[in-house]
């Protein structure tokens, strides 16, 4: 089973950094400010167009309340090590409404910017720096201290944990820096401390939960039976089972994989027995992290189901295979269209088809 996928996820945030040159400042230090700015949904009548990537046309996203920002320094050919650290607590009023006119795509779209500027004195002995970012409308616990992160490693094996309800509610929330995202050969958040004059950097930061879109239909084969009305197939109840749960890494999206396939995890419900106007065809979307089973990133995102019909209480569980693109730093946009094309139990029931 295969799906198609020609959608990033990134509804991107916009940090605006600002560089003062050093011969500005007093002694070897170079002047640092930091702006976040976040693209309105293009529900937004203020909107007219969607942001590439962006998962949807009418969703609604909250804005970020934390973000956790670290500066790290070139120590070597391929070493960095952290330079400052930041976190930040956001006021919803704190954020206004304008243009945004950078170097990036989403150049002239309206954008909610974050009023107050981050300010760093930075030493300009060292040759490059880098910023990595995540943020969240909700509060995050991490694996590890963020003053215990000092190093590159340290940084890419941080992990949040998944697990609370109040995040597996606001995934679609959460936005961060994907580490392996390069422009011209390098990191695409890298700033040079040597410049000597003032310049400006565009920092793209990106869903870490993919958007799973699905949509079935019970074919018209099944859905109606003359000569045995009681074996017409009605969907009567559907969940998305086993869902991720656990620690996933902030700046490492697509490198979340589980030894097996999960038998636990989170469910997110679809269909009852009460909901007959999607008995026989529907569809209806939620954020998830995405996974592959193994110990390396794979093809396939396993998303498990559990399926009943015409009111019986015996499971159906189908693993739908979802195809993804694991050389891309971004989380896909997952659409799955399946069909119920015989009752429950003959050996083709779901057949999952390209999106079209």
């Amino acid at each position: 089973m295969t799906l198609t996928y020609k959608h990033h996820i990134p509804l991107l945030i916009c940090l605006l950094l600002i560089f003062t040159g050093c011969h500005e400042e007093i002694g070897n230090t170079v002047e640092m400010q930091v702006s976040l700015c976040l693209p309105i949904p293009e529900s937004s009548a203020r909107a007219p167009r969607r942001v590439i990537g962006d998962p949807g046309t009418t969703e609604q996203f909250e804005l970020p309340k934390y973000a956790y920002i670290f500066v790290m320094k070139q120590t070597g050919v391929d070493t960095w090590t952290v330079w400052r650290r930041e976190e930040l607590t956001i006021r919803e009023d704190e954020w206004t409404t304008t243009r945004y006119y950078g170097q990036n795509d989403t150049r002239g779209d309206y954008i909610y910017k974050y009023n107050k500027n981050m300010q760093y004195l930075l030493q300009n002995e060292t040759p490059q720096g880098r910023i990595y970012g995540i943020c969240s409308n909700k509060k995050l616990n991490f694996n590890t201290n963020m003053s215990s992160i000092s190093t590159l490693s340290d940084l890419l094996n941080w992990k949040f944990d998944t697990s609370p309800d109040s995040i597996q509610e606001n995934l679609q929330n959460i936005y961060s820096t994907p580490y392996n995202y390069e422009r011209g050969g390098q990191y695409y958040c890298t700033f040079d401390c040597q410049s000597g004059h003032s310049f400006t950097v565009d920092l793209l930061m990106y869903h870490v939960a993919s958007k799973v879109d699905i949509k079935w239909n019970v074919a018209d084969t099944v859905r109606i039976c003359k000569s045995a009305p009681e074996k017409a197939v009605r969907l009567t109840y559907m969940d998305a089972i086993n869902l991720f749960n656990g620690e996933a890494y902030c700046f490492r999206p697509m490198e979340n994989v589980t030894a097996t396939l999960p038998n636990a995890g989170k469910t997110i419900h679809i269909v009852s027995p009460e909901d007959e106007g999607l008995w026989w065809e529907g569809r209806t979307y939620f954020y998830t992290i995405p996974y592959t089973v193994g110990n390396t990133p794979g093809d396939y995102f396993p998303l498990q189901m559990l399926l009943r019909t015409n009111g019986s209480s015996d499971n159906y569980r189908p693993t739908l295979n979802l195809r993804v693109d694991t050389s891309t730093p971004f989380v896909p946009w997952m659409r799955a269209n399946f069909n119920l094309s015989k009752p429950l139990g003959d050996e083709t029931i779901t057949k999952v088809v390209e999106n079209n």
